[in-house]
């Protein structure tokens, strides 16, 4: 884990902390891309539980994603309950070359399917960095098979 890592991790968790409880059945989650050593987007999930930080993140990037880093304090979504493209499948298709992640989701709409899913995209994927920190972002979060 090096410098950069916590940098961009730690304003992951601090972009999630403020929608804490107000995310309905999803989690509040932080995503920042960076690319280059730049902060190319950021985001949090919406109040309300939408849109999910990633896809704020990547609007934010635009073209500026593809070859970046984005970190995550939650795996990404594999699949969503409204057949919408999970946040792994949006990720890799903005190109991002790897994805940093806190935690893993133990949601049905994730739990190793967004991981396996960046994976076979060709995605380099890391788990775990700054686990403890973000952890305390979901000691109330149980994740529920109707969530999106």
């Amino acid at each position: 884990m090096t410098d950069a890592d916590q940098i961009h991790m730690r304003r992951a968790i601090a972009l999630a902390r403020p929608n804490l409880g107000q995310t309905a059945e999803n989690p509040s989650v932080g995503c920042v891309i960076v690319r280059d050593g730049t902060v190319a987007g950021e985001g949090a999930t919406g109040v309300g539980g939408r849109p999910h930080a990633e896809e704020i993140a990547i609007l934010a990037a635009g073209e500026a994603a593809r070859g970046g880093v984005a970190y995550v304090t939650l795996e990404p979504c594999g699949a969503r309950s409204s057949g919408a493209p999970g946040c792994a499948t949006r990720l890799a298709r903005a190109g991002v070359a790897e994805v940093v992640v806190a935690c893993q989701d133990a949601s049905p709409y994730a739990d190793g399917q967004g991981l396996a899913s960046l994976a076979a995209a060709g995605v380099r994927v890391r788990l775990g960095v700054l686990a403890e920190e973000a952890q305390a972002l979901y000691r109330a979060y149980v994740p529920k098979a109707s969530g999106d």
